[in-house]
């Protein structure tokens, strides 16, 4: 195991992370429609996905009920389990599904959630997205009363807009509670946090970022601008318009530059591009790859063993100011 790693509070709380975490989105199983974005993973590659980032220094993990209907976070704590890890030694991070839904049913569901990650405690709760029947002030304090009664740790939101975050924040606060994180999506190829004020108010609030899609899907390593023949394989994706022709013309400075940048280094495209969100804006951003495979694993850990020189974040920062 990787030891000394640098770790980083969660917002305003005693949840110590390292700067790179593990998604878990494709362990659903294929369990409803979230789940089939991705191919079923059986649970001895799981099982070694999880050893994998564990021995390089990843200490946790995020899932969410909507991931294969709780398949996700079954998979992941029961991969856990068998891996050894006692509640504690790790940190999880689970989400609750708003749509046609109301705060209510943040109460009447957490023992469902509870049940699904045991043995392990729920660090951090998050609401999935902003769209469901109730506003962010009721929502809070359901949230609220949740960490009043320990059965979460600490509370987070995900895809809130500036506006949203602030009254959730505020919402917390009336009750003495910190909101601790915001995931949102944010790599390379889509800098918008920077520019609709989700960015600078996390900063002002003492809120984590928590990166999700670092790698654009795949898009900034590359591999699609080099071998084409790959959009073949990646489903309904090729049709969204950055894996167009034009899509990939217009990001092709950005990978070339981070494809330089890794030959540099000597690592790898997507450690460049995971190494840039996680050293541009001080502590404030962490991020979530996801893995698939064993190689990924290997990567997404290997990103925290450098960093990019002060001079390499802003060639990045200007090679991809297009996309704020």
């Amino acid at each position: 195991m990787i030891q000394n790693l640098p770790l980083r509070s969660v917002g305003k709380s005693d949840l110590m992370i390292t700067p790179i975490g593990l998604g878990c989105w494709q362990f659903s199983k294929r369990k409803n429609m979230a789940g089939k974005f991705w191919p079923e993973m059986e649970d001895d590659i799981i099982t070694q996905i999880l050893k994998i980032s564990l021995e390089g220094g990843i200490n946790w993990f995020d899932t969410a009920e909507v991931y294969g209907n709780g398949a996700s976070e079954k998979a992941l704590a029961a991969s856990l389990s068998n891996l050894g890890k006692k509640p504690g030694e790790i940190i999880i991070a689970t989400k609750w599904w708003p749509m046609f839904r109301t705060a209510a049913n943040i109460l009447k569901t957490i023992d469902q959630r509870t049940a699904a990650v045991a043995p392990y405690p729920i660090d951090l709760y998050q609401v999935h997205q902003p769209w469901g029947f109730s506003n962010e002030k009721a929502e809070m304090e359901a949230m609220a009363k949740l960490v009043k009664d320990q059965k979460i740790r600490y509370v987070g939101v995900s895809n809130f807009s500036a506006k949203q975050m602030r009254n959730a924040w505020e919402a917390l606060q009336k009750q003495d509670i910190h909101l601790v994180s915001n995931q949102v999506r944010y790599n390379l190829l889509d800098r918008k946090i920077e520019s609709n004020g989700v960015l600078q108010i996390a900063k002002e609030l003492g809120i984590t970022i928590i990166a999700y899609s670092p790698l654009a899907q795949g898009l900034v390593t590359g591999k699609f601008h080099d071998n084409p023949d790959l959009l073949k394989n990646i489903g309904i994706r090729k049709y969204a318009s950055p894996f167009k022709p034009a899509g990939l013309e217009k990001s092709r400075p950005v990978v070339k530059t981070v494809q330089e940048l890794a030959k540099k280094y000597s690592v790898t495209p997507s450690q460049i591009a995971l190494n840039w969100l996680i050293n541009s804006h001080g502590e404030t951003v962490v991020a979530i790859p996801g893995a698939t495979k064993e190689s990924h694993a290997r990567e997404n850990a290997g990103t925290m063993t450098f960093v990019l020189s002060a001079e390499d974040i802003s060639l990045l920062n200007n090679k991809s100011t297009l996309f704020r």
